[in-house]
């Protein structure tokens, strides 16, 4: 296609210039076709307007024209068309019928086309697919501006997260708030969007603040909403109602499928996860996460808007006056009753944790949160364990088995118990492999006096570095005991090793 100033020039040379059609067009680098239909054009607009200069004028101000081909579509006939609406309509009718993994895509509609001896490219049924979608797609909904007041409205949502936990792949949930006046936002992880971390969030989330907002805006998510009634009413739930009148807030929620209707908590979901998950995605643990996480958060707050050239937190400020304090904090933990089953564990969401061996056949009371189960029997705290989510895991504490294991201690060497701490599985297999009682006696003395693996495995350190041949309960048990005083590493070829020997087997006599 030539520009505007081809046509010009074409038009100018051939009329005031005088130039024929086969100099112009080896002037300017162009078919005579084209030289000659521009002139002819030209000639013709002069004929029917009588030289008006007007007319004339704005020929040569407009760019070139080109007529789109009208002739027929040769493969995409009506018959084609048909077919495909066919199929189109086919697929709406499985929609319907809530078969949308039974849908025709359009490669099989393309497959379907040739079996019937039609030959059509791929791109051409696609297009025409797309061309059909675009006639009967809605326009786009508008969003209407919001303008609110400090402290009239807090928004809250889930996002979902992955985040790499101690070298695994984990799906984490992020609950986030934002103030609709400020722009504030806070956010925390949970490994579950149920009903303890919908309420620990909100817990969290005031208690952060120290204050509560006048509402809380939420869409239709099953932790908030209990019931609908009709086309329009929702009831909440009782955790959303617990929440309510603890902290006395009111609450709204979104219109179905309409989350333009929160405004600002859509898009801050993705912003936090991008700005704070972006490019570090690997933790020790979740609490590490959090921990990054909030960090990442107070960053963001004390950034400036380019709006209000403000930063959220002075905002926040502002809000933080005009709204009460928030009341103590509000304790969310679900209770329920397990019984102790021959393993001395109970089953807690598919997973069972250990409880003391004295417990087997009795029913205790397992208060869960988010993080944690605190076992509770005859209202005495007997175990506490962190809160797992996997499917069918196995939560063993070694100790909840010290008296089982003394009347049967050729139960240890294979126990999942031993199994689920390696330090003390090497520590067994490498010094007291055939002396199961004494070892057993080793770990009660640690259970008793509250010694941490950390503070075993340094003891075990430290007779290495004395020379003894071989590590036993009794040297342990007199090193462990006496570990107000400083460990002084004593040379292999001293003469002092052996009295060093004596002195530890004559403290660990005062233990028998």
């Amino acid at each position: 296609m030539i520009d505007m100033y081809t046509k010009q020039e074409i038009v100018i040379r051939s009329h005031r210039e005088g130039k024929s059609q086969r100099c112009i067009s080896r002037e300017l680098g162009i078919s005579r076709k084209t030289v000659r239909k521009y002139i002819e054009e030209y000639v013709q607009l002069q004929r029917e307007c009588s030289g008006s200069e007007p007319v004339l004028s704005q020929y040569l101000s407009e760019a070139p024209k080109y007529k789109g081909s009208k002739r027929p579509k040769r493969k995409l006939t009506p018959k084609v068309q048909s077919l495909i609406d066919e199929l189109l309509s086919k697929n709406e009718e499985n929609r319907q019928k809530g078969m949308r993994k039974q849908l025709l895509k359009g490669t099989d509609i393309h497959a379907y086309l040739l079996s019937a001896g039609h030959e059509i490219s791929y791109s051409t049924v696609c297009a025409y697919i797309a061309d059909c979608r675009n006639s009967t797609k809605r326009s786009s909904e508008a969003f209407i501006r919001q303008e609110h007041q400090p402290g009239e409205q807090c928004e809250f949502d889930w996002g979902l997260v992955k985040l790499e936990i101690g070298g695994k792949l984990e799906q984490i949930q992020l609950a986030v708030f934002t103030s609709s006046y400020s722009n504030y936002r806070y956010a925390s992880l949970y490994r579950r969007q149920d009903t303890l971390a919908f309420q620990e969030s909100h817990v969290s989330f005031i208690d952060h603040c120290g204050v509560v907002f006048q509402q809380m805006l939420y869409d239709n998510m099953r932790v908030a909403v209990g019931k609908f009634v009709g086309a329009h009413e929702k009831e909440p739930t009782r955790a959303l109602l617990q929440l309510r009148g603890h902290y006395q807030f009111t609450h709204r929620f979104c219109n179905f499928y309409r989350g333009n209707e929160k405004g600002h908590v859509e898009r801050s979901v993705e912003y936090i996860r991008r700005k704070a998950f972006g490019l570090k995605n690997s933790f020790a643990t979740l609490e590490e996460a959090e921990e990054w996480l909030l960090s990442v958060l107070e960053r963001l707050n004390r950034t400036t808007q380019q709006l209000t050239g403000k930063t959220a937190a002075e905002l926040f400020d502002e809000e933080k006056n005009l709204l009460p304090s928030a009341p103590e904090k509000m304790h969310c933990s679900e209770l329920t009753i397990a019984k102790v089953d021959k393993y001395s564990t109970f089953s807690y969401k598919s997973n069972r944790y250990s409880v003391p061996d004295h417990l087997v056949g009795r029913h205790v009371e397992v208060q869960a949160s988010s993080h944690a189960l605190r076992i509770y029997y005859e209202a005495q705290l007997v175990a506490e364990h962190p809160r797992h989510y996997g499917a069918r895991e196995w939560i063993i504490t070694i100790e909840h088995y010290l008296e089982t294991f003394r009347r049967k201690p050729g139960a240890l060497a294979g126990s999942t118990a031993l199994a689920g701490r390696s330090l003390l599985k090497e520590l067994y297999r490498e010094y007291f492999l055939d002396r199961a009682r004494e070892f057993i006696e080793l770990l009660s003395y640690c259970h008793e006096h509250r010694i941490s693996d950390e503070e075993l495995s340094e003891a075990v350190d430290t007779l290495q570095t004395t020379g003894v041949s071989a590590i036993t309960g009794e040297h342990l048990m007199a090193l462990l005991g006496n570990h107000s005083e400083p460990a002084v590493a004593i040379p292999v070829d001293s003469t002092t090793t052996q009295m060093a020997l004596l002195q530890l087997e004559q403290q660990a006599a005062l233990f028998n």
